[in-house]
């Protein structure tokens, strides 16, 4: 199933968060009029503004409060994406020059401050205590999966629980955040806000892991970015820990090698090791177990075709290929 498909149910909502987020972007400075435009109209998959909408429907919801809370999650994640191209030194995204790469460092680095900024004065206008807890929070552990992310870099000592860690905080925190704003917004109590919340995490460490995957299995036509960018910043993912633990002694010792050095000299050996070694299956198996215990969290919601699509998600969130 495309995106596209699995938006269907809530197409109407996803334009009115698109009118949200054109009309939250306008600055009086051309620059960052220039470069939000360019990195919001790059082609991303919205996912995570579509789980405030979902998890809102889920539960009944119907008014339009939901569409400024998806904006303010996506204007998040858009800066987190600007903040990121630059620490990694990325150059493409989604097949087009990232903001860095076009804008140059500086730019990207204060438009991203930018957009944080203006989704905080957007959470502050929806005059919801809770509502802005949670994206604070959100927004905060982010930061720290950030640096987290940054220790691990070049180390090769990294195990999977020190791996998942920084994904929870980096990746799957906004998931969580989304899903549980829009139960938030449709007026949950505590212990269905706390489903919805476990469902966004789960889904968002499932994403995350086949990322990993896809970053040595992928066509590069189809994800928009260079195969193996995780092992020339020296990041220690999943497959990767994965050889270390159960290849063998030469596999072991070049992909160590390959992590404390980064670059893509090893990137074709390192490849074959992680195809022989099993790493890319066990990965998804992780993956699987996620968006599982996923599936699990929402089991208590009344059927419906919000609910239909949140289940459908998971199965996306594993079987995708880019």
């Amino acid at each position: 199933m495309s995106v596209q498909q699995l938006f269907a149910p809530i197409a109407a909502d996803m334009q009115a968060v698109d009118a949200v987020i054109r009309n939250r972007l306008h600055s009086d400075v051309a620059l960052i009029r220039r470069i939000a435009e360019y990195i919001v109209g790059s082609g991303g998959k919205r996912l995570r503004p579509a789980l405030v909408l979902y998890a809102a429907g889920a539960l009944g919801y119907r008014g339009v409060h939901h569409h400024e809370l998806a904006a303010v999650v996506e204007f998040i994640h858009t800066a987190s994406l600007l903040h990121d191209d630059v620490v990694d030194e990325s150059d493409l995204r989604r097949g087009k020059r990232t903001a860095n790469a076009a804008f140059g460092n500086a730019s990207a680095v204060l438009v991203g401050d930018f957009l944080y900024s203006r989704a905080f004065q957007m959470m502050v206008g929806v005059n919801e205590m809770r509502v802005m807890r949670v994206l604070a929070d959100a927004t905060n552990i982010i930061a720290e999966g950030e640096v987290l992310q940054l220790l691990n870099c070049h180390n090769a000592d990294v195990v999977i629980d020190d791996y998942l860690r920084v994904i929870r905080y980096k990746t799957a925190k906004l998931f969580e955040a989304a899903a549980r704003l829009g139960g938030i917004v449709a007026g949950a109590d505590d212990a269905l806000e706390q489903r919805l919340a476990d469902f966004g995490m789960h889904l968002g460490t499932a994403f995350q892991l086949i990322d990993d995957v896809l970053d040595y299995s992928a066509d590069e036509a189809d994800t928009g970015k260079h195969l193996g960018d995780d092992l020339a910043e020296g990041k220690p993912t999943l497959p990767l820990i994965h050889v270390m633990q159960h290849g063998t002694t030469e596999q072991a010792a070049l992909v160590r090698h390959a992590i404390e050095g980064g670059g893509r000299d090893d990137f074709a050996a390192v490849l074959a090791a992680i195809q022989s070694s099993g790493a890319l299956e066990e990965t998804r198996r992780y993956a699987e177990a996620e968006a599982k215990l996923a599936i699990d969290a929402i089991s208590v919601l009344p059927p419906s075709n919000y609910k239909e699509a949140l289940l459908q998600l998971s199965d996306f969130a594993v079987r995708r290929k880019h």
